[in-house]
């Protein structure tokens, strides 16, 4: 069963529903490995079931046409629940450690074990796969788990609210619909583990409240991601891509390429193959294609706006604040102090930054905050090792941007202001487990009695033994 958003939910209810979740953790209700199979496969039967209606859901929330929906949000899914299905086994058997050889006869293992009660705090812009994806790594690795969806996409959080608990065991899994004051209430109980995708500013609030109670917290916040776009480069492959990336759910994406770096040369030869990228994706009127999404509602058109006020594009520009609708924008020759560089823009506004070089570039990334991601379009080699070398950013991408996300195998996740933690794959096994020491000597013989006191010469000439033996060892 799930909480309307209709209702008014208060610290009291927020109390007992994770109360009820405990109760259920505790029980053992959720550590069997066939209990997590069973719930990451009826997670994939609910997608499976209901593509249409998610498809209907995002195109009314955020204009995403079908064929975007599958890629960027379903099918993104399915291929989490499938990589864990088969792996989930593996990934959960106790890891064998060496023990040094003071304590031998003895064994080591690392347990991965449940941590409890997880709640997942769900986005706007891909509400159906930011707020499943982390919720399949909660189930794989046993927990309970509380799913908040985004009250800005209302017909996405209703869907999950109706179906998640027609499918998934009510007992362990719970939806809360609702805003800020909600949002409050959860965070106000004490949770095993926080899971929170969105801004910088609300993340600082989830971090502080969980603080509270010593909770730890994985935050996916995005910021400002570069693209460095060199001298030589293929320039019509890299405006292909940088256009994809950039404009895939109207640039209200995590790790969008946010502005591009370039020698004023490159700059003035990538616009044109930047326009004709946007005419070849979107045709010669992007605002009656059927594969360009909308912005989320009008306060974000308004803010996108504000930005583009006394700047003269390139290409795009135009605003219609009624069907929420932004041109695919470039502006070339920002200023690094214009107010489009001040923040993650969140919007189809591509911003060019004149730079002198590589070193300008890296210069340039490097006295700003760490971002999300970092991408870059060079023909050389020595190029790209200086950005994996001499920049930090939570992914890298050489010569295609956002794809990285698609790689279930790859961790994907922030540093510093970008976020903390990571997740997919194996990665959120990691995040959502504890990892138990466990050490198993046997009572007899009781060899450490060689260590223990009192330490005459004898016992002391041993110790200096074994201890010389395993610095060689480790030399």
């Amino acid at each position: 069963m799930s909480i309307s958003r209709t209702e008014t939910f208060r610290e009291t209810d927020a109390a007992a529903l994770v109360g009820n979740l405990r109760e259920t953790f505790d029980i053992g209700g959720t550590r069997s490995l066939a209990w997590r199979r069973r719930q990451l496969t009826a997670l994939k039967r609910m997608l499976l079931d209901h593509g249409a209606d998610i498809e209907q859901a995002l195109a009314t929330d955020l204009g995403k046409s079908p064929t975007e929906a599958q890629i960027s949000e379903i099918g993104l899914i399915l291929g989490e629940i499938d990589f864990a299905l088969r792996r989930l086994r593996s990934w959960l058997r106790p890891r064998r450690v060496a023990v040094p050889v003071a304590f031998a006869p003895a064994t080591a293992r690392v347990v991965r074990e449940p941590l409890g009660v997880v709640l997942v705090i769900g986005p706007w812009n891909y509400p159906v796969q930011l707020t499943l994806v982390p919720l399949v790594g909660a189930l794989a690795a046993g927990n309970a788990v509380l799913v908040k969806p985004s009250e800005l996409a209302p017909a996405s959080s209703r869907f999950l609210a109706e179906l998640i608990p027609a499918y998934l065991d009510p007992a362990a899994v719970r939806v809360v619909e609702g805003g800020v004051e909600t949002t409050t209430a959860l965070l106000a109980q004490r949770f095993d583990h926080i899971f929170f995708t969105g801004n910088g500013r609300v993340g600082r609030i989830v971090a502080r409240a969980a603080a509270e109670h010593l909770t730890p917290v994985t935050l996916e916040l995005g910021g400002k991601s570069p693209v460095f776009v060199d001298d030589g480069a293929d320039l019509a492959v890299a405006a292909r891509r940088i256009a994809w990336g950039k404009f895939l759910n109207a640039g209200q994406t995590c790790v969008a390429p946010d502005y591009v770096l370039a020698t004023p040369k490159t700059a003035a030869a990538l616009v044109p193959h930047l326009a004709a990228a946007i005419t070849e994706l979107y045709g010669s009127e992007p605002r009656t294609s059927p594969d360009l999404a909308r912005i989320v509602n009008e306060q974000n058109v308004d803010r996108l706006a504000t930005l583009l006020t006394g700047t003269s594009p390139a290409i795009g520009g135009e605003v219609d604040r009624a069907s929420r609708y932004i041109a695919p924008t470039v502006i070339d020759g920002v200023d690094p102090g214009h107010p489009l560089m001040a923040d993650e823009i969140f919007g189809p506004v591509l911003p060019i930054v004149h730079v002198s070089g590589v070193s300008d570039a890296i210069r340039f990334i490097t006295a700003r905050d760490k971002p999300l991601a970092l991408y870059v379009f060079s023909p050389h080699r020595s190029v790209e090792r200086r950005f994996l070398r001499e920049t930090s950013s939570g992914a890298v991408g050489l010569g295609i941007p956002a794809a990285h996300l698609l790689v279930p195998r790859l961790p994907f996740g922030g540093v510093g202001p970008s976020g903390t933690g990571r997740y997919h794959g194996k990665y959120s096994i990691d995040t959502f487990s504890h990892h138990k020491a466990v050490l198993s000597k046997p009572t007899n013989p009781d060899t450490l009695q060689l260590i223990y006191p009192p330490h005459d010469d004898l016992r002391d000439f041993l110790v200096r033994a074994v201890v010389a033996r395993t610095w060689r060892r480790n030399r």
